[in-house]
């Protein structure tokens, strides 16, 4: 009788199972084991699950406005989320003769359902109710909420979120801003909601409501080159917990969203998106904060 032990067929599998692997195979074992090369081979460079092959889709409203896009024309590389899309785009291996855009709804970008886009960059802010219908990527940029008034309203001076309590605001609906009003400054009326910030902003002008809020960026620029009657009237908090963030937007449940996440990060850790922040994007440093 042949007694076979624990650590003989420990061996036998050992050595049948070198003997089935594919000539080429690396070694795992020994300290000349190579690095697994799985994430690379789940995003080719220019070789992504995308909707039209060897083009990557890039989603976005329209219009679009500045600083995020420059002329309402994101082919055109200008704008802090235009230059981040052909960043990314480059970094999945997609050069910008190689990268397509598509205007879409900011509503209908966040809704369910299949999409027709790769991703879409509009300002979206990463929130837990919107992950139920799509995906983010990581986090491209950190932002705050901002008020902006006319110079002579009478809610132009205040300091603190409590002194708006009585004002009349208003904001573009679907958005983060319109949330801010509810949640942060919690008025003693009802925001105004407007289908867009060109909407908000001649409202405000027309003096129906006494002040929006829009993003950072976005108040610096209507208030430089937009409405010359119109200042910041501040910052609101940012309050506790993970900041307020922007990723670019995906179908729930898309191939590309760990590697879209993946070219983010990378442009992060190069600088990448610092620079062009400083390019685009006005410094927070001038706008007040309301306490």
């Amino acid at each position: 009788m042949t007694i076979v032990t624990r650590a003989g067929l420990l061996l036998a599998a050992t050595v049948l199972a070198a003997a089935c692997a594919p000539a080429d195979a690396p070694s795992t074992t020994g300290p000349s084991a190579a690095p697994s090369s799985a994430a690379g081979a789940a995003c080719p460079k220019g070789g992504l699950s995308t909707l039209v092959p060897d083009t990557l889709t890039v989603g976005t409203d329209q219009p679009v406005y500045q600083p995020w896009y420059v002329d309402d024309a994101p082919e055109n590389g200008q704008g802090f989320e235009s230059a981040v899309a052909y960043a990314v785009a480059d970094q999945l291996g997609y050069p910008k003769d190689k990268v397509a855009w598509t205007r879409v709804p900011f509503n209908a970008a966040i809704s369910p359902g299949p999409k027709s886009f790769d991703l879409n960059l509009t300002e979206f802010s990463i929130t837990d109710e919107r992950k139920q219908a799509v995906d983010f990527s990581a986090p491209y940029y950190d932002v705050k909420q901002a008020v902006v008034a006319l110079s002579d309203n009478a809610f132009a001076g205040t300091t603190t979120v409590a002194g708006l309590a009585g004002a009349r605001l208003g904001a573009q609906v679907g958005t983060t801003s319109y949330d801010a009003i509810n949640d942060v400054i919690k008025p003693n009326s009802p925001a105004a909601v407007f289908n867009t910030n060109d909407d908000a902003k001649l409202a405000l002008s027309n003096r129906q409501v006494d002040a929006i809020v829009v993003d950072l960026p976005t108040a610096f620029f209507i208030t430089s080159a937009e409405l010359q009657n119109a200042k910041i009237v501040g910052q609101l908090p940012a309050g506790t917990g993970t900041p307020e963030q922007f990723g670019a937007v995906l179908d729930k449940g898309s191939p590309l969203t760990s590697c879209v996440s993946e070219a983010v990060e990378a442009l992060r850790s190069a600088g990448t998106l610092a620079a062009l922040e400083q390019q685009w994007l006005t410094s927070a440093g001038s706008a007040p904060e309301l306490t």
